[in-house]
């Protein structure tokens, strides 16, 4: 596993109506460190998915790169792995052949397949389920599916583009406490992309705050629920008055966003 470094990020876009230059990122500088869990939110129009889009390699940056390790990320590539809001599973397959779908590709032999596929829906919690039509399964319960068909390439970093968005919210909760529960079980680098500003406190021991026209990032905060989620629950937390502060000081902020880019139009 290796240190996921944002250096120098621009990303500008033509529009192709107007012709205008639309700055959708610009001077984007991090270093997020192998194992660290970092949750990004913002108005919208801010460039957290172009962010995440970039680091995924479906995009290049216009000026400056995205690099983890000593390679600069100028494809999609087996180290990332990617969680989508609806999962983008084959609906019509069982549940084994989705989350095998990466080591088909890279030609796994099929008896290791079979052992890793096992192992893993059995860590999310889906065991017995892998013959069954992934259309069948909730919303939550596909989402584990998409989780182990990630998880089953063994990527170094995770990327999730706002994963739990679609679900209703006493899923959303167990899907929240699963994510942490793998963070800490796996190691793995983590970054989440969300609306919901009392997911992005739960879920990210680092949280960057964007701000629009151009993207970057506005404030960064280093917080300590998302570790303590492993031994307190998460209403237990979201009552206490810290995460109660936060969460309205980083309102404000983002409404105040909201005014200003209303003010402009």
């Amino acid at each position: 596993m290796a240190d996921l470094v944002c250096k120098d990020m621009s990303m500008t876009f033509t529009n192709p109506q107007t012709g205008a230059i639309v700055n959708a990122l610009k001077d984007i500088n991090f270093t997020l460190k192998k194992g660290e869990l970092l949750s990004v939110l913002g108005p919208s129009g801010c460039g957290k998915t172009t962010l995440l889009n970039i680091i995924a390699g479906f995009l290049k940056a216009t000026d400056g790169a995205a690099i983890l390790g000593d390679n600069v990320i100028d494809a999609p590539g087996v180290e990332r792995g990617m969680v989508f809001q609806q999962g983008a599973l084959f609906e019509w397959l069982p549940v084994s052949r989705n989350v095998d779908f990466g080591l088909r590709m890279k030609n796994t032999d099929p008896a290791e397949s079979a052992k890793l596929v096992e192992k893993w829906l059995d860590i999310v919690g889906l065991q017995g389920f892998g013959d069954t039509p992934t259309y069948e399964l909730s919303g939550g319960m596909q989402q584990r599916v998409a989780w182990a068909r990630c998880l089953v390439n063994a990527p170094d970093v995770i990327l999730m583009d706002e994963p739990l968005g679609a679900l209703d919210a006493l899923t959303r909760e167990k899907m929240q406490s699963l994510v942490l529960e793998l963070w800490k079980e796996t190691g793995k680098t983590i970054m989440i992309i969300t609306h919901s500003v009392e997911e992005a406190l739960l879920l990210g021991e680092r949280l960057f705050v964007m701000a629009p026209r151009p993207g970057r990032v506005h404030k960064e905060y280093r917080l300590p629920f998302a570790e303590r989620s492993l031994a307190e629950s998460l209403r237990e937390i979201r009552q206490d008055p810290k995460f109660s502060e936060v969460r309205e000081e980083i309102l404000t902020m983002i409404w105040n966003m909201e005014e200003e880019i209303i003010g402009r139009g």
